[in-house]
């Protein structure tokens, strides 16, 4: 039903315009009492063996919703409803920017891939935390709040500008993330280099303790599928070395060539990140590498590519705890998480596993065996 209804109308619309009249119906349906307990019991249906531990929260499941997706912290309800265990929000800055010029958002169908450079478009740190301040939670969800760089602010004045994001966000976060992989903010990726991310990290680990003092807020930091491996190795060893929380592996990527994309090549040529399908194979790749590196002392989230619950599946085997989806969901439409955790249910029950956490990393576990 939602692919013919994708095809007849969403596929004609702008891609924006698309995002936000869907954004605009989850918003709502999530403000109608009756309406929204109907569509969590169809499109959220509970697997008690799927509750996941992770990142000191107990979740239903291992699902969650991308940062990207809900920029502005104002569908959080709406995305639980939906059936996502945890929500990631933003990329959020410290001042409010409009972002890249229109258009910068497009749609490579037969890829089943999107392009963005959408450049940080929110309304900034303050607006936002103000906006969570004032939230009156309706669904139970772990709620992750990703931050960037306002574009404005130059590299070497960027660690005050992610800690005054800190300041204001960290007491509504169940997890922070340091977003230094996005390629639509200038110099945004160079920060993923060990030299410029151990500060980076360390200042806003030291923010987050003074900002808030009755609990500790996870810490992960989430980098792009481009770095080498050696990079990946030397993200992995400074995440054990400065006591990271997670990793979240992988963003968008400026790849191209190496594709085989099938959609027409003025598309494939716009610049921007590239997400869904085809970055499948490299994100499992990084995420691979990086959990043979720090195996369970830090914990991983699989996002890139992650279309079908046997994707989300390869992603838990090969390490991550966790497992996000954002363009697949375009795609796929309002069951794309239902249909997730009825197949991990599947996978695991017919599995060797007695719970999901025994088949976080199994793969590489029954390799050293």
């Amino acid at each position: 039903m939602y692919s013919l209804f994708f095809n007849l109308i969403f596929r004609r619309m702008d891609p924006e315009k698309a995002h936000h009249l869907a954004f605009r119906w989850i918003r709502l349906a999530a403000r109608v009492p009756v309406l929204r307990t109907f569509a969590a019991a169809v499109l959220a249906p509970r697997y008690k063996e799927l509750r996941t531990e992770a990142l000191g929260r107990r979740m239903h499941g291992p699902f969650g919703l991308a940062a990207g997706f809900d920029k502005n912290a104002v569908a959080i309800d709406g995305m639980a409803m939906l059936g996502f265990d945890h929500v990631e929000i933003g990329t959020v800055t410290a001042e409010p920017q409009p972002g890249n010029p229109k258009k910068r958002l497009f749609r490579l169908v037969p890829d089943r891939a999107l392009i963005n450079r959408m450049g940080f478009n929110n309304d900034g740190s303050a607006a936002v935390a103000a906006r969570l301040a004032a939230r009156n939670p309706v669904f139970r969800t772990t709620l992750g709040v990703n931050i960037g760089k306002t574009k404005v602010v130059p590299e070497d004045e960027a660690i005050a500008d992610y800690v005054t994001s800190t300041e204001r966000l960290a007491g509504h976060a169940d997890y922070l993330v340091v977003n230094v992989s996005s390629p639509n903010t200038p110099g945004l990726r160079n920060l993923q280099a060990v030299d410029h991310l151990r500060p980076l990290l360390s200042a806003v680990r030291e923010a987050a303790d003074r900002t808030v003092t009755g609990r500790r807020v996870p810490l992960l930091v989430k980098i792009a599928p481009d770095l080498a491996d050696e990079d990946v190795d030397a993200v992995a060893d400074l995440a054990v070395e400065l006591g990271l929380d997670g990793i979240i592996a992988t963003n968008t990527t400026i790849a191209r060539e190496s594709l085989g994309l099938a959609s027409e090549p003025a598309l494939v040529r716009e610049t921007g990140g590239l997400s869904g399908a085809p970055v499948k194979a490299r994100s499992l790749e990084v995420l691979r590498r990086l959990y043979a590196r720090v195996g369970d002392r830090v914990t991983l989230i699989g996002v890139g590519g992650v279309e079908t619950a046997e994707d989300a599946w390869q992603r838990i085997l090969a390490g991550a705890t966790l497992v996000q989806g954002y363009s697949a969901f375009i795609y796929e439409g309002p069951c794309y998480a239902r249909a997730i955790h009825k197949g991990l249910a599947a996978r695991l029950r017919n599995s060797p596993y007695a719970t999901l956490a025994d088949a976080v990393g199994a793969e590489h576990k029954k390799v050293t065996a």
